[in-house]
């Protein structure tokens, strides 16, 4: 009896330590994964390839203004300076009127005049109908009568339109801005005798600006509505909207002009230099891996660590040699070494070695 209770002793204890033995295994293996490095990972997929183009622009303005005066005459006030700042119809420059204003006085009087030449032959005319005509005044007298009404008219349409002319040209001693905008330049002063032609001041829209590019060719016709154009304003990228391409090309440079609205919120003004990238398809899908992930070395060697899951939420990481293609919007095509769906690091891969176990970084865990 003795010995079979000493072979259940025995027994048991073998299997406590076989219990404890795991459970040190297990802690052990706990322990192991929370000290292999943090990493993350990226599945490798499969899109559409974009080609980014590098690109040095202008910013130009819509509308740019030579000012010049509709009616020659001497300048009279100047009442802006260049910089200044001016809204449509505001009185930029006067030229002395005063004769154009006498010759307007005397085109109302004028007209005023052929009106009451109207009224009196109109008068007449009511006149010698009421009395009758062929009964107390001779039909003659009567058509007599009415041309003359009939001419009365005439001159007073032709007064008017008279008058409507000498206004306008006082309204021309006025030069006023045909938007708004900044002057730019001043080219006359008072005193000075202009004529029609002669640029007094120009005008600079400085609201709306556009966004000049010269394109290689080559990309006419692979632009469609899926093309980005990003301007850089200082480290950042804003998306501006295409506004046209002009099919017309540069002969010497085999260059098109590209012109987009500037971004919303730009500090833009005209004349600025602006860089911007191009994005447009190649009409192919490839492998892509974020750039991240690329290891480059002296030698010219480009590698990624490919990572394999292992036991307890771990992986093995593996490196593999690459060859890249185009680079676009943060990522990399890979032409050869990966096949896709293989999960790639693109954190924390700057001290891994071939084999070594890795975990998924809490924060990225979660």
């Amino acid at each position: 009896m003795r010995e079979a209770g000493g072979q259940k002793t025995s027994t048991a204890l073998r299997g406590a330590r076989c219990g404890v033995l795991l459970l040190m295994l297990q802690v052990a293996a706990m322990a192991a994964a929370q000290q292999a490095p943090g990493v993350r990972l990226e599945t490798v997929s499969r899109e559409a390839i974009i080609q980014e183009v590098s690109l040095n622009g202008t910013v130009n303005p819509l509308r740019v203004s030579s000012i010049s005066p509709a009616v020659a005459g001497l300048l009279d006030s100047v009442r802006v300076e260049t910089g200044d700042r001016v809204a449509r119809d505001d009185v930029l420059v006067e030229l002395d009127d005063e004769q154009a204003v006498y010759e307007l006085a005397a085109a109302r009087a004028e007209s005023d005049q052929a009106r009451a030449f109207l009224a009196e032959a109109e008068r007449r005319l009511r006149e010698a109908r009421s009395v009758g005509a062929g009964r107390n005044i001779a039909a003659t007298e009567v058509r007599s009568r009415e041309s003359e009404v009939v001419a009365a008219r005439a001159a007073l349409a032709r007064l008017h339109a008279v008058l409507n002319q000498m206004e306008v040209r006082v309204r021309r001693h006025h030069v006023r801005a045909p938007f708004d905008g900044v002057i730019s330049e001043r080219s006359s002063d008072l005193g000075e005798w202009v004529t029609p032609g002669d640029e007094l001041l120009r005008l600079v829209d400085t609201t709306n600006l556009r966004l000049d590019f010269q394109v290689p060719q080559d990309y006419f016709n692979r632009l469609d509505e899926r093309s980005q154009l990003l301007v850089r304003q200082g480290s950042d990228l804003a998306q501006a909207t295409i506004n046209v391409r002009v099919p017309v090309t540069d002969p010497q440079s085999r260059t098109f002009l590209l012109r987009a609205l500037q971004p919303e919120g730009a500090g833009f003004w005209p004349g600025m230099a602006v860089q911007a990238v191009l994005r447009v398809s190649t009409g192919k899908e490839g492998l892509t891996v974020s750039r991240d992930a690329i290891n480059r070395y002296p030698e010219g060697r480009v590698t990624v660590w490919i990572a394999r899951a292992a036991e307890g939420g771990t992986y093995t990481v593996s490196e593999k040699r690459i060859r890249l293609g185009t680079a676009f919007k943060g990522r990399v095509e890979v032409t050869d070494g990966l096949s896709g769906g293989e999960q790639v690091v693109v954190r924390g891969n700057e001290s891994l070695s071939e084999g070594i176990t890795v975990r998924i970084a809490e924060r990225e865990a979660r």
